[in-house]
């Protein structure tokens, strides 16, 4: 009866083994699916507020024309709502013709102005506009890539240019 008793016990052991590797393998597919259709969401809820023309991007590293990578850890951001731009970004560089004590760089709000979006077949947008503050006349040009990831390059009348880099937020507006 031991005998018995161990064989089927075994057959039990190789029946609960060969379970297990199953689910570990249904398991890992249906998480491997989860992820591909998470990727397609965010890619879908990208579109849509590129569309919308109403997103937040929140930058992340700061590329100044001279000099290193400063990464930020100040909650910066560049914002579009329809017809206005809010830009709360840092500046680093060299300044031609500003008001005394600096001035507001690159914070202000303003109205759109030239705006155009193009869509490229890898489902990136171009994005390009011009923004004017009391200070300076803006010259932004976005490429927002379907993850929303996002690299953005500021010209200037009065200051170099300098380019960020960031993620699109999440819905909340």
């Amino acid at each position: 009866m031991l005998v018995i008793k161990k064989s089927s016990d075994m057959k039990t052991n190789k029946r609960t083994i060969t379970l297990m590797l199953l689910l570990i393998i249904g398991l890992s597919g249906v998480s491997a699916q989860s992820k591909k259709e998470q990727k397609e969401q965010r890619e879908q809820a990208v579109k849509e507020q590129i569309v919308s023309e109403k997103y937040k991007i929140s930058v992340s590293t700061a590329y100044p024309r001279r000099g290193k990578t400063v990464y930020l850890s100040s909650p910066y951001s560049l914002e579009i709502r329809n017809d206005s731009v809010i830009s709360y970004l840092p500046f680093y560089g060299r300044a031609y013709s500003i008001p005394y004590g600096g001035g507001d760089g690159l914070i202000f709000k303003a109205p759109l102005d030239e705006y155009e979006m193009k869509m490229n077949k890898k489902g990136a947008a171009k994005i390009e506009f011009i923004a004017r503050s009391p200070e300076d006349r803006f010259k932004f040009s976005l490429t927002i890539y379907p993850n929303g990831s996002t690299s953005i390059n500021v010209n200037m009348q009065n200051r170099e240019s300098i380019s960020f880099s960031g993620e699109m937020a999440e819905k909340e507006l």
